[in-house]
């Protein structure tokens, strides 16, 4: 039977398990389209010598056990590691296994009633590889509605040839705003063959928790599921059960504290194979524009208006991250244990990379649903992210994209991949009517040194506008701009590109090739390397890839730290002035004082 049919049919049998149990329960279906067992798939990660994972269930039938375990294939015996109970609504359990040892490759198994079974691997921790990869995918729509329920199976072989160290769902796995539990189990069919094998960072979007679009605003009741004054519309339990659903297998959250109502958070860190990841919750925490800004007694959340300044939009006391997601950022910056590279993850990037949204004719001057807004949180956000040199890897935006950020000039903040959407749907583009200033010689006129929609600084080194034979073409979501991202961090030299792959491509044929404008390879020090700095004395390490910190003086304030490329290292600082550095991690900690920043600096300091 066609693979698509048998999964139309078992999305029957699971809506009629969750509406009507009885009757679910003793529907006679082939065995061939009901699942084998109960457990549908696994998502786990390493962090630090402790597994997380979280094992999917089908619907539990009558008089089932609500508890599961976890065993570790050791010397070919399985041993039970861990038991935990199937929690409801949701039907999910969740293992904890500390003191894992990550420098071996282990097999598992989750098991339900002695008589289900679903088996995968944990790997090795890749840190001894030179080059690390991580598959990014964003925006799953398989909404019938939209013509998204359509086979994945591209996706999932070329991912299999990729054979990534991580894999990275940025938001938007369910597009369903009422039926979270039955879209998500077929978001898992979909992609759990290569979950099971490959530790997995997944964050929820607005979709996600039943919503078109989300300012948290710290948790608040929103009264309308447009949202557009702050908050979270569905039930809290609801909002619950998604959270568990996609982020319980992530690290611990850095600060746990609920936000209002009781909802949980999720942002926190993840180290893994050489790389540390900063998992951040943008939505969450996020002003809704709807309190400050209103036309005709309504909140709005765009601007179609070309007369509008939209630089009055920047509310100072309008947040963005928050205070406690910045505070998590400042002390992540400097923690470089068993890390020579750092990205942060989000649910969209720090900027409004459209000027067309869902058709190409009517332009779009602010979109507050875009991380473009609050200019002022935006910018504190980026002014702390490129202290660790960091690139940013995000999605949401349906459009994939490589921009490089400008605080107070163009190019002095970090990168950011947005990647395609899996189904791309709701279309935008970008297509400003004038050239970028300072574009490469024969580049597109879309790229090059930007204002956004907010007046942010932006440089567009690469996107993947829909094209007119695409939309008249496709009608499946499968085209039209849609892929997914790959992100190679080279860590012997220092650089990171990023590759973005069209749908129904193999990526292991010369003849197929990515969106024009990719791959696009950066050193890591791109992501703080302003032109207009000032420096200070090179520094020769009698020992290579040390941790260097540059504090200001008088506040102790940190400017950048990373982990030095070799033994020799000048640091860039934007403002004249004292500074100390620090070299060195805890113990080995050491440091030089009021040490002077000039324009031109060849003093040396040997240690």
């Amino acid at each position: 039977m066609n693979h698509e049919i048998v999964m139309k049919l078992r999305l029957i049998w699971i809506y009629l398990l969750i509406a009507c149990p009885v009757l679910g329960q003793h529907l006679s279906l082939p065995k061939n389209i009901l699942p084998k067992d109960r457990i549908a798939f696994t998502l786990y990660t390493v962090h630090e010598n402790t597994l997380k994972l979280t094992a999917q269930f089908y619907p539990i039938k009558n008089y089932e056990p609500f508890e599961a375990r976890l065993e570790i294939n050791k010397d070919g015996k399985w041993v039970v590691r861990d038991v935990a109970s199937i929690v409801y609504p949701g039907y999910t359990s969740h293992f904890r296994i500390k003191n894992w040892d990550d420098t071996a490759e282990y097999a598992y198994r989750v098991v339900h009633n002695d008589k289900d079974f679903y088996e995968g691997v944990v790997r090795k921790n890749p840190i001894e590889k030179e080059d690390f990869v991580m598959v990014a995918l964003t925006c799953n729509s398989i909404y019938p509605q939209h013509g998204g329920d359509i086979p994945k199976t591209d996706i999932v072989n070329n991912i299999k040839t990729i054979n990534p160290d991580l894999l990275f769902f940025s938001g938007d796995q369910v597009y369903d705003h009422s039926q979270h539990y039955l879209y998500w189990l077929k978001f898992g069919e979909a992609f759990g063959e290569i979950m099971r094998n490959t530790p997995t960072i997944c964050i929820v979007d607005d979709h996600d928790i039943g919503q078109g679009n989300i300012w948290g605003n710290g948790g608040i009741k929103s009264e309308d599921r447009r949202g557009v004054n702050g908050g979270y519309y569905m039930p809290v339990s609801y909002i619950q059960e998604v959270q568990r659903a996609q982020t319980s297998h992530l690290p611990d959250p850095y600060d746990p504290t609920p936000i209002e109502r009781g909802i949980s958070v999720c942002y926190t860190d993840l180290k893994w194979g050489g790389i540390s990841f900063a998992i951040l919750e943008d939505r969450k925490f996020k002003s809704g524009p709807g309190r400050f800004f209103k036309r005709k007694g309504k909140g709005i959340d765009a601007v179609f208006d070309p007369n509008i300044d939209t630089k009055t939009f920047d509310i100072k006391e309008a947040k963005l991250l928050g205070e406690r997601q910045l505070e998590f950022l400042e002390t992540w910056t400097t923690d470089w244990e068993n890390a020579e590279m750092k990205t942060v993850l989000s649910q969209t990037i720090f900027a409004m990379a459209n000027n067309y949204t869902g058709k190409n004719n009517r332009e779009i001057f602010a979109d507050f649903d875009s991380n473009g807004w609050p200019q002022t949180g935006r910018n504190k956000a980026l002014s702390v992210i490129r202290k660790s040199f960091s690139p940013m890897i995000a999605g949401d935006q349906h459009l994939g994209s490589v921009i490089q950020h400008g605080i107070d000039s163009w190019g002095d903040a970090g990168y950011s991949f947005c990647t395609p959407a899996i189904a791309n749907y709701w279309l935008r583009w970008w297509d400003p009517k004038k050239p970028g200033n300072n574009r490469k010689k024969n580049a597109p006129s879309y790229t090059g040194d930007f204002l956004d929609g907010f007046e942010n600084k932006i440089s567009v080194k690469a996107v993947s506008n829909p094209t007119t034979d695409e939309i008249n073409q496709g009608g499946k979501l499968s085209t039209r701009a849609a892929g997914l991202g790959v992100i190679r961090y080279h860590k012997t030299n220092r650089t990171i590109t990023f590759e973005s792959w069209p749908r129904n491509v193999d990526v292991k044929n010369p003849n197929d090739k990515q969106y024009d404008g990719w791959p696009i390879t950066i050193s890591q020090f791109d992501n703080f390397n302003p032109k207009e700095a000032y420096k200070l004395p090179t520094l020769k390490l009698r020992k290579p890839n040390q941790v260097v910190t540059i504090r200001n003086k008088n506040t102790q304030e940190v400017v950048s730290s990373v982990r030095i490329q070799g033994n020799n290292y000048q640091p860039k600082v934007l403002n004249k002035g004292s500074y100390t550095i620090e070299i060195g991690e805890i113990e080995s900690l050491k440091k030089f004082e009021n040490i002077a920043a000039k324009k031109k600096n060849n003093k040396i300091i040997i240690f």
